[in-house]
């Protein structure tokens, strides 16, 4: 089976995937439109590119693996050129749920998302400890799902997805949000705050020298994890959107009585516009 991956030079996506992909059973045709991106391709799995046109010609499955904020100008750009009955992947529900999918009847649309590897884990080799992100050496789990199209086409998007997300059958899926760096220095953060308070004497006080349980063991992580999510994430990117504001939204949303409030629809909403 042929599929298309778009966006194949990618430091997030695209490199992971094309790594999962080499020895598969597909026939993959990379596009990348970098030149970055083709070098590094090219250096860390030793595969080639070609033009779009050749790449999306005979292919079933086509993954988009860009940025959030690309999903729909790629998307509409390529949907004319797709033959009826090929699956259309998406790396993230964000912008699906939004509606930049364009609307084609005869085309099947599939999301498909890893969930990053446990923070407290059965982890013993120590590159599968430090694959925060997943895919490369540590269990996960992946979520799927069938946007449109038909039935059947589940089971090859779910395999497709398999494959470019090596995933643990014994983890059960669970829905998570994928942000994944800044939230665990959001929630580090919240965590010194309460401990400092009460070093201060506010809220209930402890018996002198001792610390909230797990604090330690789970601030350590959280500084290594924001500090080391070395594969798939651009760390200038993610510091350029903590410095707009998004770490100050995240602590003065999150660190309250209220907290349940992300999950009402219209905060989703609201966070998935501003993804995209």
């Amino acid at each position: 089976m042929k599929i298309a991956l778009i966006g194949a030079g990618g430091k997030k996506w695209g490199v992971r995937l094309s790594r999962n992909l080499k020895g598969s059973r597909y026939d993959v045709a990379h596009v990348e439109v970098s030149t970055v991106g083709r070098n590094r391709l090219k250096s860390e799995v030793g595969a080639d590119c070609v033009d779009l046109d050749e790449a999306l010609n005979g292919s079933r499955a086509v993954i988009l693996a860009v940025p959030d904020t690309a999903i729909g100008n790629v998307s509409r750009a390529i949907i004319d050129k797709l033959a009826p009955g090929t699956i259309m992947i998406a790396l993230d529900a964000a912008a699906p749920f939004a509606g930049h999918f364009p609307e084609r009847d005869d085309v099947t649309y599939f999301v498909t998302h890893p969930c990053h590897p446990p923070i407290f884990n059965d982890e013993t080799e120590l590159p599968s400890k430090r694959d925060y992100f997943g895919g490369i050496a540590a269990k996960q789990a992946i979520v799927s799902a069938l946007m449109q199209g038909p039935e059947d086409d589940f089971e090859i998007g779910e395999e497709i997805a398999k494959t470019i997300f090596p995933a643990d059958p014994s983890v059960a899926p669970r829905h998570r949000r994928a942000d994944g760096s800044s939230g665990a220095r959001t929630v580090r953060d919240g965590l010194r705050n309460t401990a400092r308070g009460h070093e201060r004497g506010n809220g209930r006080s402890r018996a002198p020298g001792r610390r909230s349980p797990g604090r330690a063991g789970f601030s350590a992580w959280a500084s290594e994890h924001s500090r080391c999510c070395r594969d798939g994430r651009d760390r200038r990117r993610l510091l350029g959107c903590l410095q707009q504001g998004d770490q100050q939204r995240k602590k003065t949303r999150l660190m309250r009585d209220d907290w349940i409030g992300v999950f009402s629809p219209e905060e989703i909403k609201e966070s998935i516009r501003q993804i995209t």
